[in-house]
């Protein structure tokens, strides 16, 4: 007879097979996992390392372009401060891209792409993540400012290549004149286009006006009227000693060249005038804004007293 009864199957067979696609299951899992946290993290702390290098390049550019007032120049030295901070553009994947943008103020925009290649991730099918990362600088020299002093001081305090000569504390006496007639000298300003009158500059050194100007580089801003003020100068004792102020530099004829930060110490109204202070050095301050900077004036050392401007803004 025929024997038609079904063959006996071991269930541990079945078990065993579906132990092997749970394991694998979870074996994906599990690198999936792990990718997503030391790949993660590694990831994390390469976007990190381009992040400072875009930083680094946006500032070696915008500093390059201050002194040298090419984009070209400027490009290529924020891509050798990428390349020596592991970012060569072109190299292993790496993209690298510069913009220079000259004019209201110019900046100088970095962006860095590259790949970074995953350990664990790349077995679930994902070999490299892509890493972004972008930097902005600003740099110029400023020809606005706010909260603005009422003196302006002679190119003939400041070394060629725009440094100032006196960062310690330093009389600055009035010669009653309509500009500065030495290194030490400084002249009356209302900024104005008339005579200085004494009582809307003491409104500026008391506070109660305060001047928000820009001038173009060049423009005269000196007196018109020899005037010597003698009730200012302890009014400025009295309101803007320990102050830092933005202050006009002037050329031997009066025109504007920059802005010179100047620290009041003091102010004597004696017999002899004068107003005791110091130069900062070259630095960016917040009472200061870029609007405009010609490109004649500001590069290099031909032009552009006092402050420059060099700051990252994203």
């Amino acid at each position: 007879m025929l024997d038609v009864r079904p063959a006996l199957v071991d269930p541990r067979r079945d078990e065993r097979g579906q132990t092997l696609v749970i394991f694998a299951l979870a074996f994906m899992g599990i690198v999936a996992m792990l990718g997503l946290v030391i790949d993660g993290g590694a990831a994390y702390a390469y976007r990190r390392d381009a992040q400072n290098a875009a930083d680094m390049a946006a500032l070696a550019g915008g500093n390059d372009f201050l002194s040298h007032h090419s984009v070209s120049e400027a490009v290529a030295a924020a891509q050798a401060v990428a390349a020596s901070n592991g970012f060569t553009d072109g190299l292993e994947g790496a993209n690298v891209v510069v913009t220079v943008t000259p004019g209201n103020g110019t900046t100088v925009q970095v962006d860095i792409t590259a790949p970074h290649r995953n350990y664990f991730s790349a077995i679930i099918g994902q070999p490299s993540w892509t890493v972004g990362t972008t930097a902005t600088a600003l740099t110029g020299i400023p020809n606005a400012a706010k909260g603005a002093s009422p003196f302006i001081a002679s190119i003939d305090a400041f070394n060629s290549d725009g440094s100032p000569k006196y960062t310690t504390p330093t009389n600055f006496g009035e010669t009653n004149g309509d500009v500065p007639t030495s290194s030490m000298d400084i002249a009356w300003t209302n900024y104005g286009t008339g005579n200085v009158n004494t009582s809307e500059v003491d409104q500026i050194i008391s506070g109660s006006l305060v001047v928000q100007r820009t001038y173009d580089f060049g423009t005269y801003i000196g007196q018109f009227n020899n005037g010597n003020h003698n009730a200012l100068w302890g009014a400025v004792n009295t309101y803007l000693a320990g102050k830092d102020l933005p202050a006009p530099i002037v050329d031997h004829a009066g025109n504007f060249m920059g802005w010179g930060m100047f620290h009041v110490t003091s102010a004597s109204g004696g017999t002899d005038k004068f107003i005791t202070g110091y130069f900062l050095p070259t630095h960016f301050n917040a009472a200061l804004t870029i609007e405009e900077c010609d490109p004649s004036p500001c590069a290099g050392t031909s032009g552009g007293y006092g402050t420059y401007v060099l700051k990252l803004i994203d």
